[in-house]
């Protein structure tokens, strides 16, 4: 603590006193503290992975959280410091979301208008591309030696049908938070925030539905209640890109885990974290729906 207290120190917006500490709930690869001075509520994401093995960049997370917050979806920022590996965002007053809320009437219209309002705001600093990524990642963990399930690559040409479907129509790119899980959305009582831009970057919107859609383990009337709140409209060609588009969340996001689990020394399953993810993409390759997903997202 005394080392904590001496970093937030060196931070203005955070040297106020009496100050209060408290840890935050979520975060795999941040600390997430709430501060509150005399001169108000902040939280401070003090990072814990390896960025460079995550495809991090840090810059481009605090230039994103800036443009979050001009669309008008997303927490104050504050400040910035990479020498102490510190972001520092206003505190947003309201409820975590969880994902039964997201199961609620009303919910996902309301998850739909936070995402158009942040995908029509200001561009962000850099690119996202799962199939970009998941390259990286897979190299990563066949160059270190990281333990990876049996099969992984066997999927390569599969997902590789994917990205040639999604190319016939392509999509023009807008700022997605790609992260978006049912803890980093908080309702403050009249509209939502959406929050954690560590994985932002400008990408095909439909990932960003198909990302929320399968992390907050929500079915298959929710995708299309999703899709359809987003678009104004039932749109199967949308719908199945969408799908599409979380089939490469899980096979690419996979990775993610067992980078983890190689290189955290914590409690966090983060070799589960990534089976669970390989195991449903590994069921949608194999789903005789696939290559209906495929035809349609193409048409």
């Amino acid at each position: 603590m005394t080392d904590l207290e001496a970093l937030l120190d060196q931070v203005p917006a955070l040297a106020g006193n009496p100050r209060t500490i408290e840890d935050l709930s979520g975060g795999l690869t941040n600390r997430n503290l709430k501060v509150t001075t005399p001169d108000g509520v902040f939280v401070a994401r003090l990072n814990l992975s390896d960025s460079a093995l995550l495809d991090i960049d840090r810059e481009a997370e605090a230039f994103n959280t800036r443009a979050a917050e001009a669309s008008g979806v997303g927490a104050p920022y504050v400040d910035f410091r990479p020498d102490l590996g510190l972001l520092v965002i206003g505190f947003i007053e309201g409820r975590t979301f969880t994902d039964v809320d997201l199961r609620t009437a009303g919910a996902l219209d309301r998850v739909a208008i936070a995402l158009r309002t942040l995908h029509s705001g200001p561009r962000f600093q850099n690119d996202f591309d799962m199939f970009v990524r998941q390259s990286t990642y897979l190299r990563t963990c066949v160059d270190r030696g990281f333990k990876i399930p049996d099969g992984y690559e066997d999927f390569s040409r599969d997902f590789a049908r994917i990205q040639g479907a999604l190319s016939v129509n392509p999509v023009e790119s807008v700022p997605c938070n790609n992260d978006l899980l049912a803890g980093n959305i908080v309702d403050d009582g009249s509209k939502l925030w959406l929050i954690d831009y560590e994985y932002s970057g400008n990408n095909d919107p439909y990932f960003e539905l198909g990302n929320c859609w399968t992390e907050c383990g929500l079915d298959d009337d929710h995708l299309a209640e999703l899709v359809t709140a987003y678009v104004g409209r039932e749109s199967p060609a949308l719908l199945a890109r969408t799908r599409l588009r979380a089939v490469t969340s899980r096979y690419g996001w996979s990775l993610w885990g067992f980078i983890q689990a190689e290189t955290r020394d914590d409690d966090f399953d983060f070799y589960g974290w990534g089976q669970e993810r390989f195991d449903k993409a590994v069921a949608d390759f194999r789903s005789p729906e696939f290559a209906t997903w495929l035809e349609a997202a193409a048409s």
